[in-house]
């Protein structure tokens, strides 16, 4: 029972710590202006036009921390704040999504196999939750052979949740190295400033750490339960 209790509670708990601590950082560092007063979508279009990149279109999308690179259409969306800010966890974000548009271009493998998941994983997503969730209470309360094996599609499709999660760990640090070093190396921020961005940026893997972290526990946590009932 605790072991089943840790499962649930921990991944639980560590998540809400991600979120303050991502919250907390980037309320921080959206205060500290840059030196350069340059905004996050022209410190973007600088990172990607140092890379070689000028197809990529750079809109702003309402929302906080909404911020993403969409491949398919060769699109850099930043939130309001981001995409007009000079502020130093604005030019950290965005010059995190020009990285991932720099992924791109060179071919990066694991961003290549995080979107060739994406249809198998957006289905394994929707339907995970809902067909666990009867499973076990079919199995706990009916006992029928129906929600075992209810559990078995539910524990595949979370496997394909997982594998997705932690391919995407790679992507996020790789973008987020790619982006402290050339928001340095452009000029766009001085080598002092970088606190303030590597906070931001770090603060901002710890969610993916954790997102990972709480399917890799809902799978144990599944596995557990049919392991139960076979021994």
């Amino acid at each position: 029972m605790l072991y089943w209790m840790l499962l649930i509670i921990g991944p639980i708990l560590f998540g809400l710590y991600a979120q303050s601590k991502i919250k907390r950082a980037y309320q921080k560092n959206v205060q500290i202006q840059s030196r350069g007063r340059i905004t996050g979508a022209e410190a973007a279009q600088a990172v990607m036009t140092s890379a070689g990149i000028n197809d990529v279109e750079i809109v702003q999308v309402p929302g906080q921390l909404t911020d993403h690179y969409d491949p398919t259409n060769k699109r850099l969306a930043l939130s309001e704040h981001n995409y007009s800010g000079t502020s130093l966890a604005a030019l950290g974000v965005a010059a995190h999504e020009a990285g991932h548009a720099i992924q791109h271009q060179v071919g990066y493998s694991m961003m290549k196999v995080r979107q060739t998941m994406v249809p198998a994983t957006q289905i394994a997503s929707q339907i995970s939750s809902w067909v666990m969730m009867a499973g076990i209470f079919l199995f706990m309360f009916v006992g029928s052979g129906l929600g075992y094996n209810l559990l078995v599609v539910g524990a595949l499709a979370m496997g394909v949740v997982v594998l997705f999660q932690l391919v995407t760990l790679p992507v996020e640090f790789d973008a987020s190295r790619r982006a402290k070093v050339q928001l340095v190396e452009l000029g766009i921020l001085e080598r002092d400033e970088m606190e303030g961005v590597d906070e931001t940026l770090d603060a901002a893997a710890l969610t993916y750490v954790a997102a990972f972290v709480a399917a890799l526990s809902s799978l144990l946590y599944i596995l557990s339960i049919l392991n139960s009932n076979r021994n």
